[in-house]
């Protein structure tokens, strides 16, 4: 589209063309979504989809618009979080810290998951958990499940392309999909942008819309956060079978509005003060965009609100 810079950004947000820039962001995205959902199909004896990347990716948007794609060639898809296999909270292994590490992998019940699994795959029918965050307990609610032959599983969790989590079910079975969020833009012709600037820029919007999370307590949390993906998630993305990248050109801009008045709460003498401004100055360099013209499907609205979707 010819848009290499957040100065040519600018300049498109002020022309005329800004609606169908958007619009033309979110086709791209579209089609490489079906050209993955075609791929699933091509395979034939696929029924386990399985969706990792790091935090603030847009997992949960991409499963549900990969779900329509594969409706589309005749497919029955259903979600499965692999959040609601983690052992009960008192048998969850703790950090150096002394703290709950959600994000290890002995934090699920690898062996529970596999079985069932195993079992739906063989035609039984299989009852899910349902994670209780309140108590820290799996309950299970009369959700069953049986694969007919048009049934797969979409399954979304920060360990899928591990080959441990799946260790039991054939490969043949398996599609799996590494989703990140790689910004092609630059600030101008010698300087990138971080991506890792805005996954955080979309967290800190989406956990104070949905979490009550202060930006300083996201702040704080992303390193944490960052250990957790070097260690758990990147090292197993190059066995992906599709890769799809969330970002969108424009979304900065729509950002930009959310952010920054949570980042001007944060107090100059807080830690997190230095990163705040950091990112604060950052955003100066954008123009904003009105978030009616983000469609209502789009992986932005994963992080700033309005999305068709449960996410």
């Amino acid at each position: 589209m010819g848009i290499d810079t957040v100065g040519d950004l600018n300049d498109s947000i002020c022309g005329a063309q800004m609606g169908d820039m958007i619009l033309v962001q979110e086709a791209l995205q579209e089609r490489r979504i079906g050209e993955v959902a075609r791929e699933i199909v091509n395979r034939g004896n696929v029924k386990f989809i399985l969706i990792a990347g790091p935090s603030s990716s847009g997992k949960t948007t991409f499963s549900h618009r990969l779900s329509i794609q594969l409706r589309t060639y005749g497919l029955i898809p259903h979600p499965i979080a692999m959040d609601d296999y983690f052992v009960d909270r008192e048998k969850t292994p703790r950090d150096e810290n002394g703290d709950y590490d959600f994000e290890c992998l002995e934090a699920i019940d690898i062996k529970q998951f596999n079985e069932d699994m195993n079992r739906l795959l063989a035609g039984e029918q299989v009852e899910l958990p349902q994670f209780n965050f309140k108590t820290g307990r799996r309950e299970y609610h009369g959700n069953s499940k049986v694969l007919g032959p048009e049934d797969v599983l979409v399954i979304e969790g920060i360990h899928g392309l591990n080959p441990a989590t799946t260790f039991s079910l054939p490969n043949e079975s398996k599609f799996k999909i590494y989703i990140s969020a790689l910004t092609s833009l630059n600030v101008d012709e010698h300087n990138r942008i971080p991506t890792t600037d805005g996954r955080l820029l979309r967290r800190i919007v989406r956990d104070a819309r949905t979490r009550g999370a202060s930006a300083k307590r996201t702040i704080g949390m992303w390193p944490s956060v960052r250990r957790g993906e070097e260690k758990y998630i990147f090292p197993f993305q190059e066995s992906a079978d599709a890769m799809f990248n969330s970002a969108l050109i424009y979304e900065l801009a729509v950002l930009k509005q959310y952010a920054e008045p949570l980042l001007f709460s944060i107090q100059k003498g807080e830690p997190e003060y230095h990163e705040a401004k950091r990112l604060l100055k950052f955003l100066e360099y954008f123009l904003g965009i009105d978030s009616e013209n983000v469609p209502a499907n789009s992986i932005c609205r994963e992080f700033i609100g309005g999305s068709c979707f449960n996410v």
